[in-house]
């Protein structure tokens, strides 16, 4: 009877423990590093600034730059580092397994950012994308010798960014900005819940990309 009552107990806290582990899964998904750059473009042309009367066709054409460049790009060479062996899974652990990925995405970043500022639309959308470049190379720079939050960093450039779009130009964004800080909180919660980092980590991650991106865009 006790080893009946036993597992029945058990049984409620392992449903609720994977249920939490998937949903970590996907927030860490939805708001995964590589898509946080496009939804930073997102904000710069719809956040009621002089950007978002710009022809749709150039809005586009700066989606695709954008997206190819910090993401699809990136994330088509992931199977390669795994057929040779350079990262062990696409979760990517270990600090030194990032340092490879990171350094590619920052050249793609450079590509990205060549490409733009031949479109020549925006320096604002330059700016965004080269202070997201410098995050990165320090990411790398810190990779070496510790596992800082790659997830961290990218939600907190969109926080800095959301602040910098605030201050130069006057615009009321404090209810997304806030939608944004709840998010970031739930995304450090569900990297915790992975046991993907520390909370130092977490933290050292959120605030590094809120001052490299705010900072960067303040500065033009």
């Amino acid at each position: 009877m006790y080893k009946c009552l036993h597992a029945s107990s058990i049984k409620p806290v392992k449903t609720k423990f994977i249920r939490m582990k998937l949903f970590s899964k996907i927030l860490s998904f939805l708001f995964h590093p590589m898509l946080m750059p496009t939804l930073g473009i997102f904000f710069i042309l719809n956040s009621g600034n002089h950007h978002a009367f710009l022809p749709f066709e150039i809005k586009r054409l700066v989606y695709i730059i954008v997206f190819t460049s910090t993401c699809l790009l990136p994330v088509s060479l992931l199977p390669l580092f795994l057929q040779i062996k350079l990262i062990k899974s696409f979760e990517m652990e270990t600090a030194r397994e990032r340092v490879y990925p990171a350094l590619t995405s920052a050249a793609f970043f450079l590509l990205g950012y060549f490409l733009l500022t031949r479109l020549n639309v925006s320096v604002l959308i330059e700016a965004f994308l080269l202070s997201s470049l410098v995050a990165i190379l320090i990411s790398v720079a810190i990779s070496f010798f510790w596992k800082i939050s790659l997830h961290a960093i990218a939600v907190g450039g969109v926080s800095g960014l959301l602040v910098a779009l605030m201050f130069e130009y006057g615009i009321d964004l404090l209810p997304l900005f806030s939608v944004i800080v709840v998010i970031s909180g739930l995304v450090a919660m569900a990297r915790l819940y992975l046991n993907a980092h520390s909370p130092f980590q977490i933290y050292a991650g959120y605030f590094l990309g809120l001052i490299i991106i705010g900072s960067g865009i303040m500065l033009i």
